[in-house]
């Protein structure tokens, strides 16, 4: 599959911040930033993404070993619905990403969870021919679940997105994205949440300022591979 230009392309940023950082930090971006249009009135949504990988687990240990150009799958939900199914996939480059997407149905989506994808051989749509030729040829099918809840802001110049994901947890070995009693673990030790900061050409002094002070870590994991290592 053709990859995009370069300019499409967001440098990613990720710290782990523990709750009095929350706090402090969330009361500096607001003066900042915006709240995401699309959240509601509590300012965060729930996600619940479904990963793929492969039996060898050749995605984790891309990402573990810092693979420069590295490529995964994943099928998400928000806030415990199915009126929005997304597959996506999600590109990194020598630390620089970008996300391919393609809206699901409810039956595609369940179809794709049980493992059936000779059905993508007759759509057109690129990522669904892309899933089909990794799932042929690299053996990639749906292998954990990764939830938390996300509170996002915004910032117009330097198109920045700032999100705080905390309460990460882990399905186990349960694949079921649709199963509202789903038994999950957190991943993160008690009291810490992730930080990202998604911007394209570069990253604003005053936003540079909020989130690079304090007790941030910065952290190349990714809640996919925290939850893989849980495991």
């Amino acid at each position: 599959m053709a990859q995009n230009d370069a300019e499409e392309y967001r440098h990613e940023l990720k710290y782990i911040i523990n709750n009095s950082d929350i706090w402090a930090l969330r009361n500096r971006l607001r003066f900042v930033m915006e709240r995401d249009p699309h959240v509601g009135r509590g300012g965060r949504y729930f996600i619940r993404s479904l990963y793929y990988d492969n039996i060898d687990d050749d995605l984790l240990y891309e990402k573990l070993d810092g693979v420069s150009y590295r490529e995964k799958f994943r099928i998400r939900i928000y806030n415990a619905e199915d009126s929005f199914i997304r597959l996506e996939k999600k590109i990194k480059k020598n630390g620089m990403c970008r996300k391919e997407e393609q809206r699901l149905t409810r039956e595609e989506a369940e179809r794709l969870i049980a493992g059936d994808v000779e059905w993508l051989k007759e759509r057109e749509e690129p990522l669904l021919k892309d899933l089909f030729y990794q799932s042929r040829v690299k053996g990639i099918k749906p292998k954990t679940i990764v939830e938390y809840t996300r509170e996002p802001y915004i910032y117009r110049y330097g198109n920045v997105r700032v999100t705080i994901d905390s309460n990460v947890r882990t399905g186990l070995h349960s694949k079921d994205l649709f199963d509202p009693d789903l038994l999950t673990v957190p991943v993160l030790d008690n009291g810490k949440s992730i930080l990202e900061v998604k911007y394209d050409a570069y990253l604003p002094d005053v936003i540079k300022l909020l989130v690079q002070s304090g007790s941030r870590e910065l952290t190349q994991a990714s809640k996919y591979a925290f939850c893989r290592i849980y495991l």
